[in-house]
């Protein structure tokens, strides 16, 4: 190994220790906070004299994060799958069959990437109240759905573009049908992709907060960012009990996160080299 290439080899080491620190300080600090006696002040990383888990417990029952949670796993379960399967059928048809229109349908999808949620946010609502779907879950799931949709697409058709076309010829010469080339072909290669557009629709699914607070007027309905935002409202001196409602609403990302992390990772390695 020459001098040149040690030196970039640690000087990526160098921006990835950066960059991991510049992630897990602000997370460290949060949590070291929802461990201090409720009411503390609290100012930087600073280290609890004596460790109070009753935050955790205060939090949890005041704000009621067993509803909120709840809510926000219903909305997710609906958004997830639904953006899986339309992703892949909309990233199969325009990444691997020769469509009149086709990439002009992509580009479509792909200046959507290009509207912010609080653009649009406003006349969502009108138009769902119009349709009898503000105050339900049902309307906060086909928004998402759609919202989520242009990138869900363009990392899909990005997927199955980058397969070779001989597999896919090789299939058509043996008699398979374009489900059966999508099923039993294609789909499986791509498992990581699909589990990481799976992990980051879930993340932002779960993370939405002012879709939710317009659509979702009744407060019995919240989900769980933005029940953490009344509660931020209601409790905002008591900074260790605010930091533990935090670690709660963070934690079912963060715990998803570390059981998938193998397959998140592989497919984004696998979409920067197909890239």
């Amino acid at each position: 190994m020459n001098t040149a290439t040690r030196q970039e080899r640690w000087s990526g080491y160098a921006l990835l220790t950066v960059m991991a620190i510049a992630v897990v300080i602000p997370f460290l600090s949060v949590f070291l906070a929802s461990l201090q006696p409720a009411g503390t002040p609290v100012v930087g990383l600073t280290w609890p004299e004596r460790w109070s888990w009753d935050n955790y417990e205060q939090a949890w029952s005041v704000a009621g994060f067993s509803d909120l949670i709840g809510h926000s796993l219903t909305i997710a379960v609906g958004v997830v799958p639904a953006s899986l399967v339309l992703a892949a059928l909309a990233g199969y048809a325009l990444g691997t069959m020769k469509l009149p229109g086709g990439n002009a349908v992509a580009a479509f999808f792909i200046a959507g990437l290009t509207i912010p949620v609080e653009l649009i946010v406003v006349p969502l609502y009108f138009d769902l109240r119009g349709l009898g779907l503000t105050n339900s879950y049902l309307g906060v799931i086909l928004v998402e759905i759609a919202l989520f949709m242009p990138f869900s697409v363009f990392w899909m058709r990005t997927h199955f573009q980058s397969t070779p076309p001989s597999l896919v010829e090789a299939a058509r010469i043996d008699g398979a049908s374009s489900a059966t080339i999508l099923l039993r072909i294609l789909l499986p290669l791509a498992r990581p992709s699909l589990m990481t557009l799976g992990l980051l629709v879930f993340m932002w699914s779960w993370n939405q907060f002012l879709l939710v607070l317009v659509l979702i007027q009744d407060t019995t309905k919240h989900t769980a960012p933005a029940g953490l935002g009344f509660f931020v409202g209601q409790n905002s001196t008591d900074i260790p009990t605010l930091a533990a409602g935090t670690i709660i609403v963070m934690l079912p990302i963060l715990i998803l996160f570390v059981i998938f992390q193998r397959s998140f990772i592989a497919g984004l390695l696998q979409g920067a080299m197909k890239g």
